[in-house]
C-alpha cells in the first residue's frame, strides 16, 4: 500500500513525510483493518512530526482522525463486519484495569497508546485498529466531513464540558481552528453566546459566519465578562488573558496537548473569586460516542479543505501557517 511516512523529526517546512510503498498491515487478534477513505489533520500531527511530543516510534505513519471501510477482521473480532464504515481516533489502547480506567477516566491511563504516535495511523491507504476503540460513523456525515469529529471534535467537546459552560451561558474561545469551529456549533445549539479572539482574517470571518456574537484579534478581551473560556491556541500567554475575561466563579479549559510556557499569574487579578483552570487530556470512548450522537442530532457541519494523500506535507505547512479555515482532510480515491 502507499503511505506518507515520518522517518525523522523535522519542521513541516522541510517536507518530512515520505511518499512510498509500505507493507499492507494485517489485523491482529481483536483488530479490524480499514480501507482508508479520508484522514483529518490537526495540530497534534504537527506536534508529533516536529517533535513537540517526545518521539515514541519511528518510522511512523501519522494520522488519527480516520474514516474507512472495514476490509479484514482479526481473530476474534466481531463488533463490525466487512463493509462497515468506522472511525479511528487518537486513543487506541488502555489497560482497562488501573484506577483511572476503573473510574471512567481511561483518558488518564498510564498505559494509554495513541494512533499515529505509538502505532501507524491514517496517512495511508489502509490501517488497523483494535475494534474496541473504533467508532461507527453516523450516516448523516460524509467521509471527509466526519474526520474532524474524531479528534478536533472530541477534544473540543471534552473542553466544552471541562469549561463548565451552562446552556445559554457566555463562552469565550481563544484560537479558531478545527476544534473551535466544531465547538461553536455545539455551543450555539445550546443557546450560548460565543465570543472569539483569534489571529487571521479568514478565521475571524468563519467565526462570524458560524454565529459568534463578537470577534476580535488574538489578545482582544471580549466586550463582557464570560462564564467560561477555552484556550485552543497552544500559547501559554493566553491563559492569564482568558482568566481575566472570566466572571467570578468562571472556568478556563486548556485544550492543547502541547502549550508554550504559561507566564506568572497574579492571584488577585487572575485566580481570586473562585476562578478555575482545567486542562484537557485526550478523551474517553464515552466522549466519542456522545459527541457523535450530539453532532448527528444537530446536525453539525464541519468545514473542510481536502488534499490528496500525497500532498500531506503541503497541507501540514498550510495548517501551521494558519491558512486553512476549519479542518484539513486527506481524501483518498476509491
Amino acid at each position: 500500500m502507499r503511505a506518507m511516512v515520518l522517518d525523522r523529526i523535522a519542521a513541516v517546512t522541510e517536507s518530512p513525510l515520505a511518499w512510498r510503498e509500505v507493507p499492507t498491515p494485517e489485523p491482529g487478534p481483536g483488530e479490524v483493518r480499514l480501507r482508508v477513505l479520508a484522514c483529518g489533520m490537526c495540530r497534534t500531527d504537527l506536534h508529533v512530526i516536529e517533535g513537540d511530543l517526545p518521539p515514541r516510534a519511528l518510522p511512523i505513519i501519522p494520522g488519527h482522525q480516520v474514516v474507512g471501510v472495514v476490509d479484514a477482521l482479526g481473530a476474534g473480532a466481531s463488533r463490525f463486519r466487512p463493509g462497515d464504515r468506522v472511525g479511528v481516533a487518537w486513543l487506541r489502547h488502555t489497560c482497562g484495569a488501573c484506577v483511572y480506567c476503573a473510574a471512567g477516566q481511561e483518558n488518564l491511563c498510564e498505559a494509554a497508546r495513541f494512533t499515529g504516535y505509538h502505532a501507524d495511523g491514517g496517512y495511508a491507504e489502509q490501517t488497523v485498529v483494535p475494534e474496541a476503540f473504533a467508532y461507527a460513523i453516523p450516516p448523516v456525515f460524509g467521509d471527509a466531513e466526519a474526520t474532524p469529529l474524531l479528534c478536533a471534535g472530541l477534544i473540543g467537546f471534552r473542553s466544552l464540558r471541562r469549561s463548565a459552560i451552562r446552556r445559554g451561558g457566555r463562552l469565550a474561545l481563544y484560537g479558531f481552528g478545527s476544534s473551535a469551529h466544531v465547538v461553536i456549533q455545539i455551543a450555539r445549539h445550546w443557546g450560548c453566546e460565543v465570543f472569539v479572539s483569534t489571529r487571521g482574517a479568514g478565521h475571524r470571518a468563519l467565526a462570524r459566519a458560524l454565529g459568534a456574537a463578537w470577534v476580535g484579534e488574538t489578545f482582544d478581551p471580549p466586550p463582557v465578562k464570560v462564564d467560561s473560556a477555552i484556550v485552543f491556541a497552544p500559547a501559554g500567554e493566553l491563559v492569564p488573558v482568558a482568566l481575566k475575561a472570566l466572571r467570578k466563579g468562571g472556568t478556563v479549559a486548556l485544550a492543547g496537548i502541547h502549550m508554550s510556557q504559561v507566564p506568572a499569574l497574579d492571584y488577585e487579578e487572575h485566580l481570586f473569586y473562585e476562578r478555575d483552570v482545567r486542562s484537557v487530556t485526550a478523551n474517553t470512548r464515552a466522549d466519542g460516542e456522545e459527541l457523535l450522537r450530539v453532532a448527528a442530532a444537530i446536525p453539525l457541519r464541519p468545514r473542510i479543505t481536502t488534499f490528496p494523500l500525497a500532498q500531506a506535507n503541503r497541507a501540514l505547512a498550510q495548517l501551521r501557517e494558519g491558512r486553512l479555515q476549519g479542518a484539513a482532510v486527506l481524501a483518498l480515491d476509491g
